[in-house]
């Protein structure tokens, strides 16, 4: 099934809190402070706080003479390391235009020397790139192709909205796979908001958001190359160049090439990493205008065969070979464009469009389909000496499309209203509200408040967020996109997935040391979930259903980060507790959701000397999880994941290496991968709740061009 060029159209367009926060956290407090000891923990992120200083909105651009304020905050080719610089960045994802320090949803950041680290250790992903961020979790979904779903602060993976410069370029549903074909190479910095931000961009956005900010083009030409060589006989080859093209014209260009081979590691006929062969490309084009106006376009490409499941001549355990590949096609293209309308107003269209088409191989079954999704936005911004404020209007559409499964096709039509107002009460306080009100084709209108407050009294730094937000339900659950749609029942009187988001952030800042600790929480209405039933009374269990859970799923939990800066080292040690609990299926009481930790922890430590090498070490801890229909085990081990990386510069050409995994951590050391009869979703293999590639190392070179 092709990607059909007329489903791709030519997109134009110019045109409350602390009391629900505080429920349940008395028991999840005096928990964590008995289970401290059990763990020690760690993020790469840059978090903000700092003295506030007055920004205005800018929708990412006002007037001319308003980013003129804050000139300094995006020059990503000024390699300036110094900590203020995090503050200085003007945050994209939260629409408001305001430096991170002065945000009061909290953003954390991951800027580009931390990308430049991760890049060296999977320059094929940004799935290394958000996985070692604090209350940010990677979850395989499908353990024969390897694909994945973030998880924010325990939510489910589905609820998380990934973006491209605020734009929905892999869809506003993101299928799991994409994260694993997203390279880091022309990233500038990735933006992460934790907790619903539906009332910003609608109900994909009920988790959260992970905005993807690509680099700036300088005045010249540069760019860089990178080759990558692993010892799992995987190679990556990514390439970028920017330049000026004309006076007000800049551009930039980023491609990849990427193979894996298939690998069985354990010797059970099983492949335990997937194998594939992907090709992406990504063009961009910046232009400013002479009278403030900016407009920002890209398009890009992407091309993988995915193969896993049994080695050839091997089988499962009812004797049959069981191949389970995909290959994927990717289109997508957005823009971007600000005018000002005068000194304090400007005017904001953003529009993007992404198919993709895949075919799947389940066993014998194979399943053609295509996924479409588009956006259209317009917004007028504005500010005032106190106040900033932003309304606008949107359409989103998603659509799929089933050749084989036509019974499962849906086309989700949602235009929306958005506001937003940020005011200064005083110099230490500053608040923002946030409202957004959608008319969705299935389930009807939802409205989706966030209320955030920042509080600054001298070194201390004070958020509090609370939102409400929802999803709209379709096929692709967890287990869904591990197993495909031929044991699914025709989906009937399905709700929308619902749920309230709160936090309460403290960060201090002293000298060279920052702390910060964070309280969240989540309740859940509606989870939508697989019922396993006989489609034949005389059968076992065979098929699966999807219904709404009953009763709600609770999430309580608390982030510590501590980071330490000493010349040219940095230490960053974190720590995540989670409560995430669901009701039981007797409706008696209430237990664990799967592949949740209580406890993950870790410690990062980097020594750098910029030009010359860095050297770094890490160390992540997950805890126990429960296990879902594990017939070998009800709850997992604990594990440990090491690593160290280290990198020479001389000129312009790096060389490193990274050592992963090295106490050589597999699931399959502690029970087998493969069932001994299939599930009832049709699924050959456990969840994966570890890890199961063991020891790899991987090594190239980083090649730097022009100025």
């Amino acid at each position: 099934m092709g990607i059909s060029l007329t489903r791709f159209p030519l997109v134009i367009l110019f045109a409350a809190a602390t009391n629900f926060l505080l429920t349940g956290h008395a028991d999840a407090l005096s928990r964590l402070t008995h289970d401290t000891t059990e763990t020690t923990s760690v993020t790469s992120q840059a978090s903000s706080s700092s003295a506030f200083s007055k920004s205005s909105f800018a929708s990412e651009a006002q007037s001319q003479n308003h980013q003129e304020e804050h000139a300094h905050e995006e020059d990503e080719h000024e390699h300036d390391h110094d900590e203020e610089q995090v503050e200085n960045i003007v945050v994209q994802a939260t629409r408001s235009g305001r430096l991170a320090g002065d945000q009061p949803i909290r953003v954390e950041l991951i800027v580009r020397e931390e990308i430049e680290e991760k890049a060296a250790m999977r320059p094929g992903n940004i799935s290394m790139l958000v996985a070692e961020t604090g209350g940010v979790r990677m979850q395989t979904t499908s353990p024969a192709l390897g694909s994945a779903n973030i998880r924010l602060q325990g939510l489910y993976g589905r609820y998380t909205q990934l973006l491209a410069d605020g734009l929905p370029l892999y869809g506003n549903q993101a299928a799991s796979i994409g994260l694993l074909q997203i390279p880091p190479t022309d990233l500038g910095r990735v933006e992460i908001i934790k907790g619903s931000a539906s009332s910003l961009y609608g109900g994909s956005a009920l988790g959260g958001v992970i905005n993807l900010v690509s680099r700036k083009p300088g005045d010249s030409f540069s760019g860089e190359s990178l080759l990558n060589l692993t010892t799992r006989d995987g190679q990556d080859l990514t390439t970028y160049f920017e330049a000026p093209i004309s006076d007000d014209l800049k551009g930039s260009l980023t491609a990849g090439a990427h193979r894996q081979s298939t690998q069985d590691i354990d010797n059970d006929g099983w492949i335990d990493l997937a194998g594939y062969e992907r090709y992406t490309a990504r063009p961009r084009l910046f232009w400013e205008g002479d009278k403030g106006q900016t407009l920002y376009t890209t398009f890009g490409f992407m091309t993988e065969q995915r193969e896993g499941g049994t080695l050839p001549g091997r089988t499962v355990a009812d004797g049959t070979f069981f191949s389970q590949t995909q290959d994927s096609q990717r289109l997508d293209g957005g823009l971007v464009f600000n005018m000002p309308v005068s000194d304090t107003l400007t005017f904001n269209a953003r529009a993007s469009a992404m198919v993709q088409d895949h075919t799947h191989q389940f066993g014998d079954v194979t399943e053609d389909d295509q996924h479409d999704s588009y956006l259209l936005e317009s917004s007028l911004s504005g500010y005032t000496e106190d106040s900033d404020w932003l309304i606008g209007l949107a359409y989103q559409s998603d659509i799929f499309d089933s050749a084989t499964f036509p019974e499962f096709n849906y086309s989700y039509e949602v235009p929306g209203l958005f506001g937003q107002l940020d005011y200064e009460f005083t110099d230490e306080i500053t608040t923002s509200v946030s409202a957004r009100l959608d008319d969705h084709s299935d389930f009807g209108t939802q409205f989706s408040p966030r209320v955030s407050l920042l509080y600054q009294p001298g070194d201390l730094t004070i958020r509090g967020s609370y939102g409400k937000g929802y999803f709209a339900p379709t096929p692709f659950v967890e287990e869904i996109e591990a197993t495909g749609l031929s044991r699914l029942e025709k989906i009937e009187n399905l709700r929308e997935e619902q749920a309230d988001t709160a936090s309460l952030d403290f960060t201090y800042t002293f000298e060279q040391v920052e702390t910060s600790l964070t309280l969240f929480s989540s309740n859940v209405d509606n989870v939508t979930e697989l019922e396993a039933f006989s489609s034949d009374t005389n059968m076992g269990l065979d098929a699966v259903r999807l219904v709404n859970a009953d009763g709600d799923s609770k999430i309580r939990g608390s982030e510590v980060l501590l980071r330490y800066f000493w010349k040219d080292i940095k230490l960053t040690a974190s720590y995540l507790y989670l409560d995430a609990t669901e009701e039981s299926p007797d409706e008696q009481s209430r237990r664990k959701i799967a592949l949740t930790p209580r406890h993950s922890a870790g410690l990062v430590a980097m020594w750098e000397q910029h030009g010359n090498f860095r050297v770094g070490f890490e160390a992540y801890y997950t805890g126990t999880q429960r296990l879902n229909d594990n017939p070998f085990t009800d709850e997992s081990d604990p594990y440990w994941h090491l690593g160290l990386l280290g990198e020479i510069t001389i000129g312009r050409v790096s060389w490193f290496i990274n050592l992963e995994n090295l106490l050589d951590v597999r699931q399959t050391d502690e029970h087998p991968l493969l069932l001994p009869s299939r599930a009832p979703g049709g699924q050959w293999t456990t969840d994966i709740w570890s890890r199961n590639d063991g020891f790899i190392a991987n090594a190239g070179i980083r090649v730097k061009f022009g100025s």
